[in-house]
């Protein structure tokens, strides 16, 4: 081949070389597109099925929608005393006259200072049952208790002045208020023991009184104490929602995807006062249960054990002294005199079952309790000397102050000089008295008898990390009585503290289980 031909050659083979490239590289262009055309018109196609979703949400506000409420409350109080200190901090003694220069309205007796006011506010509402031209709401108690003036607003715009609280329970935060209206619509009751974390749920209420608003999201957590409400009697038990939950939500219902009232909001947790993703429904459960009651009676009686308990998990070493191998359940820290649980519960029992189910918190056993109408028997598990063993209890009637069973009087400040004959175990932090008439007057023990008195209580030793303090009396040493410090001071020098020793003492709140370990040297 002459140099030119080789040349033309070359030149051929290269274009079609380039020219295969160029159609390689379209086709898989092509190939790609189609892909993604048809990944799009798949995905469309799946997508058309979401409106489903759209349709249930929709259908969800017609169903629920009729029944919400805005509570509009007015209530009366009167203002606190004015702190003459903060007004000088604030407002400084300019002209000399020895007082505040405070702004006009302030002080002179022209100030609100304890002067009666009226607070007005707003929440929501559902009605959960109508009856022959009246309609009963349950709302929350901090929405309507106290409150001097209460006007309903309905769905459909009447606006029901004069409204009746007929009963509020703070205990749960829950209130049902009665107005005489006709053509209501109520919700209809779910069951909130049939919700699980990731359901669907929608919140409906007044947020910043936005009447007939509707949120979605999903439940977070079951079962969650908040802290929400201070007192130590009350009974939290919320759902957890991401639905957004704001002021003015208060009372208003939490429905299902079947339209159906599973809670009843709340609470937010929140550092700006608004929505922050994390709001707390009382269970449908709980709430119908009290509904019930205060429509009814205007007030809830509440089941009662008569025993101070603790949840298991809490205590490991302790309720392995006991021989329990379980991480879950109740452990019985006291019973009280002349109570349901005299004679059947013993302090130690662990509950670990009330009627067949699961009793793994304090949180669920004092809910079914309070849940269990008086003189109806309650079937429980209890591991008790190493076995499991049923006990049956009828259930009384919860006492209106729970925090008076058990308590003693306030301990005195101890004497800065006084004469003790006490005896120290140093490994332990601890020193013990006898129940002298001394230590009676001193401590307030008029309802102890005889066991071992801590007189003092080392910083950081293991007995301040078991929670022991002055004044407590120790009744026994494992399952040893014990009636003075002698003996308590025999049983603990055979105990092997170094593993831990449990000890059972009378305190200020009542009697409970303390377990201490002496620290490795």
């Amino acid at each position: 081949m002459n140099p030119m031909r080789k040349t033309l050659a070359v030149g051929a083979m290269a274009g079609i070389t380039a020219a295969a490239a160029l159609v390689g590289s379209s086709l898989v262009q092509n190939v790609q597109f189609a892909r993604a055309r048809d990944e799009v018109a798949n995905s469309r196609e799946q997508l058309s099925t979401v409106t489903d979703l759209s349709k249930v949400f929709r259908n969800v506000g017609k169903v629920v929608e009729p029944s919400v409420v805005n509570l509009s409350v007015q209530k009366s109080g009167r203002t606190p005393p004015i702190d003459e200190d903060a007004l000088r901090r604030f407002f400084p003694d300019r002209d000399g006259d020895g007082e505040p220069d405070l702004p006009p309205g302030f002080g002179g007796g022209g100030g609100p200072d304890d002067r009666p006011f009226e607070q007005q506010g707003t929440g929501s509402g559902v009605i959960m049952e109508a009856q022959g031209g009246s309609g009963f709401i349950l709302t929350n108690n901090h929405v309507v208790g106290g409150a001097t003036e209460l006007t309903v607003t309905l769905a459909d715009g009447r606006a029901i002045k004069n409204a009746k609280v007929v009963g509020t329970d703070p205990k749960t935060d829950l209130a049902v208020v009665k107005i005489e209206a006709d053509r209501l619509i109520p919700a209809k009751w779910g069951d909130s023991d049939e919700l699980a974390r990731g359901d669907w749920v929608m919140a409906f209420g007044s947020p910043f009184g936005y009447v007939g608003s509707m949120t979605h999201g999903i439940v977070s957590a079951l079962n969650r104490q908040a802290g929400v409400m201070a007192d130590r009697q009350s009974y939290e038990n919320f759902i957890q929602v991401d639905a957004a939950i704001n002021p003015g939500n208060s009372g208003g219902p939490l429905t299902n995807v079947q339209g159906e009232v599973v809670g009843i909001n709340t609470a937010i947790a929140s550092r700006s006062g608004g929505f922050q993703g994390v709001g707390f429904a009382i269970p449908s459960n709980q709430a119908k249960f009290v509904y019930s009651a205060l429509k009814d009676k205007g007030k809830v009686t509440r089941g009662w054990l008569g025993v101070a308990i603790d949840d298991a998990a809490k205590h490991p070493g302790l309720v392995k002294s006991f021989g329990y191998q379980g991480d879950k359940g109740v452990l019985v820290q006291q019973t009280f005199s002349d109570t349901p649980a005299t004679g059947k519960l013993r302090e130690g029992d662990i509950i670990t079952e009330m009627n067949g189910k699961p009793a793994e918190t304090v949180q669920q056993l004092r809910n079914a309790v309070a849940s269990t109408a008086p003189g109806q028997n309650l079937k429980l598990k209890v591991f008790r000397d190493g076995q499991a063993t049923d006990v049956t209890v009828k259930i009384g009637e919860q006492p209106e102050d729970l925090g008076a069973m058990g308590s003693r009087a306030p301990r005195p400040t101890p004497p800065a000089k006084q004469e003790r004959a006490d005896k120290a175990i140093e490994s332990l932090g601890l020193t013990l008295s006898d129940v002298t008439d001394a230590a009676i007057q001193q401590f307030s023990l008029s309802d102890v008898k005889s066991g071992a008195v801590i007189t003092k209580v080392a910083p950081k030793s293991p007995a301040a990390k078991a929670l022991l303090r002055v004044g407590d009396v120790i009744a026994k040493v494992g399952d040893k009585a014990v009636a003075n410090a002698e003996e308590a001071m025999a049983a603990l020098s055979k105990a092997d503290v170094s593993k831990g020793v449990r000890l059972y003492v009378t305190t200020p709140g009542g009697s409970r289980f303390a377990f201490i370990e002496a620290e490795a040297k």
